[in-house]
């Protein structure tokens, strides 16, 4: 699947900071062995992540959908000095490869991964957030918004990804599947919360980003 044009999103990533080797690696063996390669967000989302870890500079990060680790390892970038990712996800079979290029990082200390429901795992880590990315089952987006945004720091960014869903959310019909009407509903809510100023980018598959007031 593509998000851009080749070209374009050739032309951007020659004009964006160089991922860590680390990165590159993992990006190529996650597309080589991986299913759903497409998961992964790759250099110009990446280095976008990082830029906003390192403008934020949590001590305390949440991500909801580990996958291979790439966008983990991004956001960990920006990190405050003892600052901590907290990173979800239920795909066991992966866990393994992500922990891997965690050490290889020299990160395995300042990322925690959960394999387990993030309905289940959130309530259960303490602290405020300073910034939360969201990349997993979309029908629950609403869901997760609703755990964190009362324990996000003021200036604290929540992050949603797929936000354009590949153009499906256009379609206004009523029979959407249950992800686009979740996609759907998730970006109405924050435009519309008053505790949030959001801006959706049409970066990739879409972010929409949100800055707690």
């Amino acid at each position: 699947m593509k998000f851009l044009d080749p070209e374009i999103e050739r032309y951007a990533e020659q004009h964006s900071a160089k991922e860590p080797e680390y990165l590159s690696e993992l990006a190529k063996e996650t597309r080589s062995t991986m299913d759903l390669p497409q998961m992964l967000s790759g250099h110009l989302q990446g280095r976008f992540l990082s830029l906003l870890s390192k403008l934020v500079r949590p001590k305390l990060a949440l991500e909801i959908g580990t996958f291979t680790g790439y966008s983990a390892l991004c956001i960990a970038e920006g990190l405050a000095p003892d600052g901590t990712l907290h990173t979800i996800d239920i795909f066991t079979p992966v866990a393994a490869m992500a922990d891997r290029y965690f050490r290889k990082a020299g990160m395995q200390d300042r990322i925690q991964q959960h394999i387990a429901p993030a309905l289940e795992v959130i309530p259960r880590i303490e602290g405020r957030f300073d910034l939360v990315f969201i990349d997993a089952d979309k029908s629950n987006y609403i869901n997760y918004l609703d755990l964190v945004i009362d324990r996000m720091n003021v200036g604290g960014l929540i992050i949603a990804d797929n936000v354009l869903w590949s153009g499906k959310v256009l379609d206004e019909a009523k029979d959407q599947d249950g992800d686009t009407k979740g996609l759907s509903a998730y970006a109405r809510r924050v435009n519309s919360d008053d505790r949030l100023e959001s801006s959706l980018l049409p970066l990739r598959d879409g972010l929409l980003v949100s800055r707690r007031k």
